[in-house]
């Protein structure tokens, strides 16, 4: 059985499920969803309406482009692949809003059964997409429902535990989904899995820039312009291998996430209402902060001063200067040494 599996690449590991498939999802997210919502905004405020049906059209592929995502993650053959497709239609419209966490796991199944029965048969090209799509429509006929409602109510749990208790939460979601982001895992689908959006959806939101921006300023002495714009606009995670070797340069964003965090849920009252996976994107590509905006839009809030003043302080002007201000210490204190946030780029 070992072997089978081993030639049919079938590899039970965390890091394949919950890293390569998640981030892969997250992918497929921001090709569907995101960038759907990104141009139908753009349509609609610029009053183009062949921009908000293109972007209309891209929101409703967000399952398919997720399942596939997903089985390209894990490596599958073509017709397994092209099959997931309706997997991850199906799947994303039972499970409601809590369609991506429905999607990640009865894709994953779908697309491993599916390679299991590939070309094993001389009628492969109706053997592999039957099995893969009986599978997979099958489970998600069944489990979808409850994946979903499960995925929804922790997410609502967290957005009414941050209504009510804004200071202590918004620490939390800020820190935890903050170090998501950093780590080599996916903090966006994690906020789109949960649906995370509002109060809860601004701390995450606030988590995720201190880590990025807090990074991009503090380790400006060490890799300049380019380091700075590859992980303000782009990801944390290039700092994983130097976490690795001194955990210490992690603690400045994570103290500056920690601050940020409340005075996002408690002082501005930041909500971010676009679209889930925005929450978990920080300013990677500015995603976190076009979130932030739809969600006004969608909203019907009159955009005020207030509203661009406690965006830019939260995304940006406090993360930069907590983390500086937090790193300045550890350095005077030797915990932090030159070129210990030194990037190989």
């Amino acid at each position: 059985m070992k072997e089978f599996l081993k030639k049919k690449n079938v590899i039970f590991s965390w890091k394949r499920y919950g890293i390569d498939a998640l981030s892969a999802m997250a992918q497929g997210l921001f090709a569907s969803l995101l960038i759907g919502t990104i141009i139908s905004t753009l349509g609609s405020q610029l009053n183009i309406e062949v921009l908000v049906t293109i972007g209309n059209y891209a929101k409703a592929s967000t399952g398919a482009a997720m399942a596939v995502s997903i089985g390209y993650a894990l490596q599958s053959p073509p017709l397994v692949l092209f099959s997931l497709a309706s997997v991850g239609m199906a799947t994303n419209e039972i499970a409601g809003a809590g369609g991506p966490l429905a999607v990640l796991l009865i894709a994953i199944v779908a697309a491993e059964c599916g390679k299991l029965v590939s070309k094993e048969t001389k009628i492969d090209i109706i053997v592999t997409p039957f099995v893969t799509t009986v599978v997979g429509i099958a489970l998600a006929l069944v489990f979808a429902p409850m994946i979903g409602t499960v995925a929804s109510s922790i997410g609502q749990t967290i957005m009414w535990a941050t209504e009510l208790q804004p200071f202590l939460m918004g620490i939390i979601v800020s820190v935890v989904v903050g170090i998501c982001l950093t780590l080599p895992i996916s903090s966006a689908a994690i906020c789109a899995a949960l649906s995370l959006t509002g109060l809860a959806g601004g701390a995450a939101v606030a988590g995720c820039c201190a880590q990025m921006i807090g990074f991009a300023v503090m380790s400006f002495k060490e890799n300049g312009w380019g380091g700075f714009f590859a992980q303000g606009i782009g990801t944390s995670m290039l700092q994983m291998a130097n976490i690795i070797k001194n955990p210490k340069i992690w603690l400045p964003p994570i103290i500056a996430s920690a601050i940020t965090g409340p005075i996002s849920t408690c002082v501005f009252k930041m909500e971010m209402n676009g679209a889930a996976i925005s929450s978990g994107m920080g300013t990677c590509g500015l995603v976190g902060q076009i979130g932030v905006y739809t969600g006004w839009l969608q909203d019907g809030i009159q955009i005020g001063a207030m509203q661009w003043l406690s965006l830019i302080l939260i995304s940006f002007v406090l993360p930069a200067v907590l983390t500086w201000l937090i790193a300045l210490v550890f350095r005077k204190k030797g915990w932090i040494k030159e070129n210990d946030l030194k990037l190989d780029l």
